[in-house]
């Protein structure tokens, strides 16, 4: 089944034509990673499926019906979306923000009730940011931030979740975090999440479904192991690499060619094949 459909969009960024006649079937629970060069409109996608940017042509398909003809509550009740780098008000606490998930369930009839409560609350404890709900959001680093953003994220209660760069500006400790999160909440709650990601070994480590963008459309998709090798990378990103088993997960991992220096840690004598730096890179790896 599809939770989300684009169908012959076209997209504009100022004067020109960004994206072109995309159709575009998103997997429902999986997670689905889009992923391509800089410029390439991966957010530009990701923001038209969420109804924040009209298409110039087509139609975006949410559980059937066309986004364009669904109210915006309706739209925030199916789907939620966090951008990339957002803005708390000064002050705001977490909980004031994770509650602003609820919104679209509010209206004058219906305030706030148990049910807001315990969304609200659960959001808090699957990010574990509950000991953080007094905190003012200005105040938390950067990973902790993000998983607030998240919690509001999760609050709204929708089975589809865009995300847009989520781990950008975090540490790697913190990618792992939220990466972890989110693949948590796919697996407990088969909620159907759609990433933009820069990083292509943590986009293929967690993505059951990728899409790679390339001159205005889709170049491939599919499972990473499917579709991930060093052509790809050479056409999509520009790139020479070769691409190896992850030692953990046995997920495509991209080794990229380039200039660079040896360090003593590999020993005096460099290696003189591609299999004895594999071995070499899985020994870094694993410890083993």
């Amino acid at each position: 089944m599809q939770a989300l459909e684009t169908r012959n969009v076209s997209l504009n960024y100022g004067s020109g034509t960004i994206i072109e006649r995309l159709s575009l079937s998103i997997p429902e629970h999986q997670i689905t990673v889009f992923i391509g060069a800089n410029g390439c409109g991966k957010s530009t996608l990701l923001r038209s499926m969420a109804r924040l940017l009209k298409p110039s042509e087509g139609e975006i398909i949410l559980d059937g019906k066309q986004i364009s003809e669904l109210s915006t509550k309706e739209v925030a009740r199916k789907l939620s979306i966090l951008p990339q780098g957002p803005i708390a008000p000064e002050g705001l606490t977490v909980f004031q923000l994770v509650k602003q998930g609820r919104y679209p369930y509010q209206h004058w009839l219906k305030q706030w009730s148990a049910e807001d409560e315990r969304f609200v609350r659960q959001a808090l404890q699957a990010t574990k940011t509950m000991e953080l709900a007094d905190k003012p959001v200005d105040s938390l680093s950067g990973g902790q931030r993000q998983r607030a953003w998240i919690a509001m994220t999760l609050a709204q209660g929708t089975q589809t979740v865009l995300l847009d760069e989520p781990t950008t500006y975090l540490d790697m400790a913190h990618q792992i975090d939220i990466l972890d999160l989110l693949f948590e909440l796919n697996e407990k709650e088969q909620t159907t999440i759609v990433m933009v990601l820069h990083d292509l070994n943590l986009a293929c480590r967690y993505a059951h479904h990728v899409v790679a963008l390339k001159d205005k459309s889709v170049y491939a998709q599919g499972k990473p192991e499917e579709v991930i090798n060093p052509e790809l990378v050479r056409h999509v990103f520009g790139m020479e690499c070769e691409v190896v088993p992850d030692p953990f997960f046995g997920t495509p991992l991209c080794i990229p060619k380039g200039k660079g220096r040896r360090t003593a840690d590999y020993g005096t004598k460099p290696s003189n094949t591609l299999e004895d730096y594999k071995e070499e890179y899985r020994h870094e790896l694993t410890g083993s």
